[in-house]
């Protein structure tokens, strides 16, 4: 009995060892697969970086491209606005000079004779003169005249 309880040891022992051995063949298996997945990753992680430096370098290049856009709108904006200053100027002395035009007009026109003629037909020079005044003093609600 004690050769075959021996036995039964050593083949209980055995089959343990086979099975010991079938795990670590199966942890070695997916060790490996682990180890090509930590490749990949790192390749992964590789392309991630330089596609990060790619897109740091391209915002800061759209960075300095709005600084230089935005400097040259304030500069076209500002001589926008100071060209529409003068324009306002000119246009109010525009309007003194019709202003004027219309009065030398009016006083220039010989006066006439009858008040019954002037009441049935008016004059050229009058109807010229009562236009640029018209057109002198219709404006529009931005100052410019219409």
């Amino acid at each position: 009995m004690s050769h075959s309880f021996g036995v039964a040891i050593e083949s209980l022992v055995a089959i343990l060892l086979m099975l010991t051995i079938g795990y670590c063949m199966l942890l070695n298996a997916r060790l490996k697969r682990l180890k090509a997945d930590e490749h990949s990753l790192k390749a992964t992680i590789a392309e991630l970086i330089t596609a990060t430096e790619i897109a740091e370098r391209a915002i800061g290049g759209l960075k300095h491209a709005v600084r230089d856009v935005n400097e040259n709108l304030g500069n076209q904006l500002t001589t926008a606005h100071q060209m529409s200053s003068q324009l306002k100027k000119q246009l109010q002395e525009s309007d003194n000079v019709i202003r004027r035009l219309s009065k030398i007009a009016i006083a220039a026109r010989p006066p006439e004779p009858e008040p019954e003629a002037a009441t049935s037909r008016v004059s050229a020079a009058k109807a010229v003169a009562a236009a640029a005044q018209a057109f002198s003093e219709r404006r529009r609600s931005d100052g410019l005249a219409a």
